[in-house]
């Protein structure tokens, strides 16, 4: 193993931490406080919608304190991670001391600032670490990816494997995912090297180019039906499946199924070019979304199936986009911070997507988290867990048929 390869160990532990405090969070968090502290879903989907109009401006913000930092990086990516930390702990391992809305916005913004600003930097560090050449970007993906998927997978069965075990099994996964991120932080230093140019990259230089442009919109447009089913996941199990207890369980097939086949994804799009392997994988989920929308009650081993299916095509959105992202910032953006900035702000704008459209139109039908809820409420649960999906899916397979992913003088991909 050369020196090169020797590193990506690193990037992937430190991505299993980053993407440990993503999608897992989006997942339990507004349950956790519904159940236990009663908020209401309306009153968290709207805030979770207010905190993600913060996104736009802060992410371009941190992308061009990105490119910026210089011989400091080290230090302001560690104090990142502290407050990644500490904000974990604040959101499950600490009772609110004020009101609990309030105190679940303070600490979900800390979380997601922070991660925010680790994200952008490491995926800046993968531009300068893999080069200009297509494959160095797509074995750093494999290995960021992978880890990545893998550290969601162990934040998503977690909680639920702690149920029953110990009293607080939130507040456990919390201080786990504390000192594991201390790890990380330590393993992953030598890394954070300063500005691979002396000059940075405006936006609008960056926005200028038509291919990052048509990236960022397929990016949008793809990513929504992850956090459309991730926001809506559990109660989609536990009330239309009527599948209490599985949670967990599945969540793991679903994120393992991902990591499993991120290499696969990987190695097959290095022979087939990434587009043909992408537009394969989103076909398998409009496959997967479709079969979703006639499951009901009982329907646990099939909704298994579903997972491993849909999982597996999730794997190729996560690797390969960011890799393709990646690749094009090399050319337009070495320095990569304002692009990720871009590229961060895109895919937590589908999360408020998400939060601000699907829980309140869910209460307002009468869904109760608790039980309780009128089978219209359950049928248009279906219908926003895998109608909405299935629908985005076709949409960001239009745009993927028509996007030229190389300069046109360049052989396409």
């Amino acid at each position: 193993m050369n020196a090169w390869s020797q590193r990506l160990p690193a990037y992937a532990l430190f991505a299993a931490i980053i993407n440990a405090a993503g999608l897992p969070i989006y997942i339990y968090a507004p349950k956790y406080y519904a159940d236990t502290y009663g908020v209401s879903l309306t009153a968290l989907g709207a805030l979770l919608a207010a905190l993600r109009l913060v996104d736009v401006v802060q992410d371009p913000a941190l992308g061009w304190v990105s490119e910026r930092l210089d011989k400091g990086k080290r230090l302001a990516v560690t104090a990142g991670v502290l407050v990644l930390a500490l904000a974990m702990l604040g959101l499950f391992a600490i009772a609110p001391p004020i009101a609990p809305l309030w105190w679940f916005g303070l600490t979900v913004t800390a979380l997601f600032s922070a991660f925010s600003f680790l994200t952008i930097n490491f995926y800046a560090q993968g531009v300068a670490k893999a080069g200009p050449g297509d494959d160095g970007h797509v074995r750093l993906a494999a290995w960021r990816e992978s880890g990545g998927l893998l550290g969601i997978c162990i934040a998503a069965i977690a909680p639920t494997a702690l149920m029953g075990l110990v009293d607080a099994p939130f507040a456990v996964f919390a201080f786990w995912f504390a000192g594991l991120a201390v790890v990380a932080a330590v393993v992953m230093w030598p890394e954070w090297k300063g500005r691979t140019q002396a000059e940075t990259t405006p936006i609008r230089t960056i926005l200028s180019d038509g291919i990052t442009r048509r990236l960022l919109l397929l990016a949008l447009v793809n990513a929504t039906p992850l956090a459309v089913s991730s926001t809506l996941f559990l109660f989609f199990v536990e009330s239309r499946l009527q599948a209490p207890g599985w949670e967990g369980p599945l969540l793991v097939l679903f994120f393992l199924a991902a990591a499993l086949s991120s290499p696969a994804w990987s190695a097959a799009a290095r022979r087939w070019g990434a587009k043909r392997v992408l537009l394969v994988a989103m076909v398998l989920a409009v496959l997967s979304f479709g079969y979703t929308l006639t499951l009901g009650a009982g329907d646990t081993v099939a909704f298994a199936v579903v997972c491993v299916l849909s999982g597996a095509s999730i794997g190729a959105d996560l690797t390969l986009l960011p890799a393709l992202f990646a690749r094009r910032m090399a050319r337009v953006s070495p320095n990569g911070g304002q692009g990720f900035g871009l590229w961060s702000l895109v895919n937590k704008l589908t999360l408020a997507f998400a939060a601000a459209a699907l829980l309140p139109l869910l209460e307002q039908a009468g869904f109760r988290s608790t039980g309780d809820s009128p089978d219209s409420a359950l049928v248009l649960l279906t219908w926003l867990y895998a109608g909405v999906p299935c629908g985005l899916k076709l949409l960001a397979i239009a745009l993927l048929a028509r996007l030229s992913l190389e300069d046109p003088q360049r052989d396409p991909i």
